[in-house]
């Protein structure tokens, strides 16, 4: 069975069905965004890097339902690019959030980084905007790594911490503590202030992503318990 499930066509087959899942769950549930004004100018145009932590990455899709929603997004164009790992895992990842009009960048600290910065790097250069999960692909769970704060250094680009949670979930057993959304609940998407990198001291940036991020999770929370 193990061999079978990581078998290409196997694989595709659950993507997609997983895909098909997340898409009726998500769109199924009643969504608000909490810090509109920190996300706006990136709805009208303004690139970002959006960073959020690897166990809501299920959940992240309706960001970008909301921006395209709102009186900013509505006639804008941006691409919205996820970096995933160049593993098998990421590959899956990549198939089931491209159902969500997201494009995809392989790549990780472990494998093709270097390659893959160069891509996200261009792609903010013209305009478009990169999504991060810096604990991703394999952890440890909740620890930013240097890759978000290296690219908004480099880029001139600020981060934007975000988060969402729903009333109706599953939490996985994985590494990450996944949270997998159940339909027909209530969900909040959550943005914090963005934070500007500098690019020669982008090293002390690090902690203070990693406590917006948890921060920004621990508020989706609390507002799904409210």
């Amino acid at each position: 069975m193990k061999r079978l499930t990581q078998h290409p066509v196997a694989q595709a087959a659950l993507a997609r069905l997983l895909g098909l899942y997340l898409e009726f769950a998500l769109w199924t549930t009643r969504w608000s965004l909490e810090g509109h004004e920190h996300m706006a100018p990136h709805a009208a145009g303004a690139p970002v890097v959006v960073a959020f932590w690897h166990e809501r990455l299920s959940l992240m899709p309706m960001l970008w339902v909301k921006a395209r929603q709102s009186a900013e997004g509505r006639d804008v164009r941006n691409r919205v690019h996820v970096l995933v790992s160049r593993h098998r895992d990421g590959r899956f990842i990549g198939a089931v959030v491209s159902r969500f009009a997201l494009d995809v960048v392989l790549g990780s600290s472990s494998r093709g980084g270097a390659k893959g910065l160069r891509v996200m790097l261009n792609l903010l250069a013209s305009g478009d905007h990169i999504a991060i999960t810096p604990d991703g692909p394999r952890g440890p769970r909740r620890v930013a790594a240097t890759g978000v704060a290296q690219l908004a250094a480099l880029s001139g680009v600020p981060v934007l911490p975000c988060a969402a949670q729903t009333t109706r979930h599953w939490v996985l057993r994985t590494w990450d503590r996944m949270v997998v959304p159940k339909p027909f609940g209530r969900g909040v998407v959550v943005c914090l202030p963005t934070i500007a990198v500098n690019r020669d001291s982008w090293q002390d940036a690090i902690p203070a992503i990693g406590a917006a991020l948890t921060a920004a999770a621990e508020r989706a929370d609390r507002l799904c318990l409210a």
